[in-house]
């Protein structure tokens, strides 16, 4: 009876021991569910949407090539990140439609240059450090605040 019980308390101390080991192995990546990164995905599509709606208009009025260029290359991935938010089910996709809205601000932020507006938006800031890290379902543990 004792040999029992001691064996199933090595059991359970056992799975224990591998569950630790098991989250220290995934560097935080197993946490972040689908719900989390379908979340930050969106978050970054706001953003974007809110840039764009930061130009001013009136602004636009006889701009040069390039910031006209910087604008329509913003709106068009401000529509890809949208349909691919729609249709995303899995972490990479949501990956895949938080890089497409960091590249939109990239071109928000050329745009605002060109337009002679401050470019160093806080979206634009935001989308250059998420561009240098590992996206790996969409952003890795050290992004996560």
């Amino acid at each position: 009876m004792e040999f029992a019980v001691l064996l199933a308390l090595l059991l359970v101390l056992g799975a224990v021991v591998a569950v630790i080991a098991q989250r220290r192995h995934d560097d935080g990546r197993g946490a972040t569910s689908d719900l989390d990164a379908e979340a930050d995905a969106n978050r970054w599509v706001v953003r974007l949407g809110g840039g764009l709606a930061g130009v001013d208009v009136r602004a636009q009025a006889g701009v040069d090539d390039d910031a006209a260029r910087a604008l329509a290359d913003a709106a068009e991935r401000l529509r890809t990140a949208r349909a691919r938010l729609a249709s995303a089910r899995t972490p990479d996709q949501y990956a895949a439609v938080v890089r497409t809205a960091t590249e939109g601000l990239r071109h928000v932020g050329e745009a605002r240059r060109a337009l002679g507006l401050d470019p160093a938006a806080e979206g634009e800031r935001n989308a250059a450090r998420v561009e240098r890290r590992e996206l790996s379902y969409g952003l890795d543990a050290s992004y996560r605040s």
